[in-house]
């Protein structure tokens, strides 16, 4: 029996039944309006997730598997974020793929997602000599761990003799 003022049908499910089945244009319309899906909600739900996650045979080595990539992508970031090259974009890319299973690398994407957005946002609003001196400082940077590095381990045959040596 069902409470005076409570309807007796919800909206967009019939009288007793199951909700309609909704459509993968509908579904994508949905997340994109709705926000508080998380990326890691969104691979769960996802068919192949959920036939995968329905077998714990399957299931703990795939998210094992999804760690140890996350892990290798986001150790490398990690190790080249001072060299020449896209270590913050690795180590971005290493967060996105851990995040598609782990709760806490979805927070640390998001976490670095805002503040980088804060810090262009910030950079951007800042005058042309502000800027210019936020580039050559990161150039005089990338250029000073690039020199100690091949200083401390040695410059390979196939770099141009324009690096500077300590000797």
């Amino acid at each position: 029996m069902t409470a005076p003022d409570e309807p007796l049908e919800r909206p967009g499910r019939p009288l007793g039944g199951r909700p309609p089945r909704e459509s993968a244009d509908a579904r994508r319309a949905r997340y994109d309006a709705d926000e508080v899906h998380s990326l890691r909600e969104r691979v769960a739900e996802s068919r192949w997730r959920r036939r995968l996650a329905a077998r714990r045979s399957l299931d703990a080595p795939y998210r094992v598997g999804v760690g140890v990539v996350g892990g290798l992508v986001l150790a490398v970031g990690i190790v080249t974020i001072p060299l020449p090259g896209p270590g913050w974009l690795t180590v971005i890319a290493g967060l996105f793929v851990l995040a598609t299973e782990f709760t806490w690398a979805e927070r640390l994407l998001e976490f670095t997602r805002k503040h980088v957005a804060r810090w262009t946002e910030w950079l951007g609003h800042q005058p042309f000599a502000v800027r210019l001196g936020v580039g050559l400082l990161t150039a005089v940077f990338v250029y000073g761990v690039l020199v100690l590095t091949l200083h401390l381990f040695g410059v390979p045959d196939w770099v141009p003799g324009w690096v500077p040596l300590w000797r």
